[in-house]
């Protein structure tokens, strides 16, 4: 359990963290209100999105590693990808719901 915790720290702190950052200010700045889904990655997360499919699969395909450390090295991976999911989930809400609540104060104010 503490190794996956670990797992997860260093790929949230290192890897998932910073794209979530990188890639919500970077959407917030489109011009266009509806954006193609792929618009949303650049090139470095998706060579980055490569490398580690292209790892994991590989790795499993293997057998060089044992079961143990795929559960554990996944159970992070994937608590970390999850909490990259929540937080552009949230930056997503916050984006829809913000203008609306802004507007709702304004009306509600007599502005």
């Amino acid at each position: 359990m503490l190794l996956s915790v670990l797992v997860f720290t260093v790929f949230h702190r290192f890897i998932f963290g910073k794209l979530v950052k990188r890639h919500t200010a970077r959407i917030h700045a489109y011009l266009e209100e509806r954006h193609f889904f792929l618009k949303f990655f650049d090139r470095k997360a998706f060579l980055i999105m490569a490398i580690m499919m292209t790892g994991g699969i590989g790795l499993r395909a293997s057998g060089l590693a044992p079961e143990r450390f795929i559960a554990v090295f996944y159970t992070g991976l994937g608590a970390a990808l999850l909490l990259a999911g929540l937080l552009f989930g949230r930056s997503y809400g916050r984006a829809v719901l913000a203008p609306a609540s802004l507007t709702y104060n304004a009306e509600e104010r007599g502005g």
